[in-house]
């Protein structure tokens, strides 16, 4: 990656992520984005989903070397699709007959290239490099989702919940507090932003899969608490790398909390 000689800016913000979460549609249903080949969950007849083809079924071994680093890509290869399915959800109505293509599947086919690519060389450097994983890299909308077989619900007065009551984990962005990033440091940077991306989409789903469970301080304990340490141990890591070749940013551990 070249230096660009003024503040660089990483490809990717660190944000809001919602891990295999889609925003509740028609009649407050909750969507779980899934891949090719995954059982999805639907609770709205209408609701469409965006479906890309299963990566990691497609691998051949994998050497212990590169084990590490190809579940860090497949996870973000999830938490892209999760991004993309939030994406589809919050602009619905917005754009012309192409907006969908051109604006959340054009964009979420060059990231999945770029992180298949990673997955590739993440092998080829101790085994075979596998060739024509980057056929798997497009996704497309799928069509509504197959009823389920599950009985109707007795028809109620109460209205129907909007939003999943655990609602979302947000923390501070950390991509727009970093300083220039060195060209030497910039790998190494853009890998830990994508890590920080993937530790709340896993929390947000953990936060889903654990609703009801422990008591009144479950959440801080289980999910808050734990991913307060990773977020540390990750922004160190951050800054570390630009502290290799310029001055360490100081003060980024303050981002690390998050909230509810």
């Amino acid at each position: 990656m070249p230096d660009t000689g003024g503040r660089h800016r990483i490809s990717r913000r660190t944000k809001l992520a919602t891990a295999a979460l889609g925003l509740a549609l028609a009649a407050g249903a909750l969507v779980i984005a899934t891949t090719a080949g995954q059982t999805g969950q639907a609770s709205a007849a209408t609701a469409q989903q965006i479906t890309c083809p299963d990566v990691a079924g497609q691998l051949p071994a994998i050497p212990a070397q590169a084990q590490a680093e190809v579940q860090r890509n497949l996870t973000l290869l999830d938490t892209q699709i999760a991004e993309a399915n939030n994406r589809l959800a919050t602009s619905a109505g917005e754009g012309g007959a192409n907006f969908v293509q051109n604006a959340i599947l054009g964009p979420l086919k060059d990231k999945r290239a770029s992180t298949i690519d990673r997955i590739a060389i993440a092998i080829g450097r101790v085994a075979e490099k596998p060739q024509g994983l980057d056929g798997l890299a497009a996704c497309t909308l799928g069509g509504q989702p197959a009823a389920t077989t599950t009985a109707a619900a007795p028809a109620s007065t109460e209205p129907s919940a909007a939003e999943p009551a655990s609602g979302q984990i947000t923390c501070p962005d950390v991509e727009s507090q970093l300083p220039a990033i060195p060209a030497q440091a910039q790998a190494e940077v853009q890998r830990n932003l994508d890590l920080l991306d993937t530790q709340i989409a896993e929390a947000n789903n953990r936060l889903v899969t654990s609703a009801g469970e422990g008591g009144a301080n479950f959440v801080q304990n289980a999910i808050l608490g734990p991913l307060e340490d990773k977020r540390i141990a990750t922004i160190n890591r951050i800054a570390t790398a630009i502290g290799r070749n310029a001055d360490k940013p100081q003060g980024l551990d303050a981002l690390a909390p998050c909230s509810l």
